[in-house]
């Protein structure tokens, strides 16, 4: 069976499609005030978002994407365990695989996605096993970094 063509999901397509831009710019804002955070924390040994000063990709995302660096951010703690207690101990943060929903998601690939791969060979496919990938939702940036800031305290 196929997907069903109706007017209500060309209804649901549109309407998605007007708001893409807006939501995009939140998506972005909220990517940026979080990575800044997570930079600043001790317990986070990195942090990928090209829209941070010092980022490897930042004067290409300045050229080539306005300003805006999307909605997603990657960053490693010290270890898997340390990822894993990290990813258990987050309130607001939905443990999904999605990328631009409205709520902000979490994925460890070590322990979801990719748990079925060894450390090496993790490593072997570019992912460290205590790499964290966060999708930046539509919620409040403080409300985010608060629910990271009570996760990343659980893994002291």
């Amino acid at each position: 069976m196929g997907t069903q063509i109706s007017p209500f999901n060309a209804w649901l397509t549109n309407l998605g499609t007007e708001t893409l831009a807006v939501r995009m710019e939140r998506h972005c804002k909220n990517a940026l005030e979080v990575a800044k955070y997570l930079k600043s924390r001790k317990e986070v040994i990195s942090v990928k978002y090209p829209m941070l000063e010092g980022d490897e990709d930042y004067s290409k995302a300045v050229k080539y994407l306005g300003g805006n660096g999307s909605g997603v951010i990657s960053f490693e703690l010290e270890s898997r365990e340390k990822s894993v207690k990290f990813m258990n101990s987050l309130k607001l943060v939905s443990l999904l695989v999605h990328v631009a929903d409205l709520r902000t998601c979490a994925l460890h690939p070590a322990s979801s996605t990719h748990r079925q791969l060894s450390d090496a060979a993790l490593t072997a496919a570019g992912i460290s096993p205590s790499l964290i990938r966060l999708s930046c939702g539509l919620e409040n940036a403080n409300d985010i970094i608060e629910d990271i800031d009570g996760a990343l305290k659980a893994v002291k």
